[in-house]
């Protein structure tokens, strides 16, 4: 007998599993960064400006600046693990079960803990 398809979604009842969590949060990683692509050209050229890094600088530590500094330092940390670790699932490499859900458990800490250090080098 096949299996019916839900009706309707709640998405308050629905568990994805890790591996589709990482899927997920790599794509709106990824749009997050793609976003951020015309302000980090603004800021580039802000910086070529005599005045334009103190500019800078003030803005980063602004409470704005900050949690902006925050989202890119995530989207940017996610989307290079999950990517590499996409990549070593086309290479067949921890394709089992049990290793996919072991790997996106790493991405899934990993991810804050190296926004974390990007945030470290960048703050302190």
């Amino acid at each position: 007998m096949a299996r019916r398809a839900p009706v309707f979604l709640d998405l308050r009842r629905i568990h994805l599993p890790p591996p589709g969590r990482v899927s997920i949060l790599h794509r709106v990683s990824g749009v997050l960064l793609a976003l951020a692509v015309p302000g980090s050209l603004w800021l580039l050229q802000l910086s070529l400006r005599p005045d334009g890094m103190a500019a800078i600088a003030r803005g980063l530590h602004s409470p704005p600046g900050v949690l902006l500094a925050v989202g890119l330092a995530w989207s940017l940390s996610h989307h290079l693990l999950a990517g590499l670790r996409f990549l070593l699932l086309d290479l067949d490499i921890g394709i089992g079960r049990a290793a996919s859900a072991r790997s996106a458990c790493w991405v899934l800490a990993g991810g804050p803990l190296l926004a974390a250090a990007i945030l470290a080098r960048l703050y302190l």
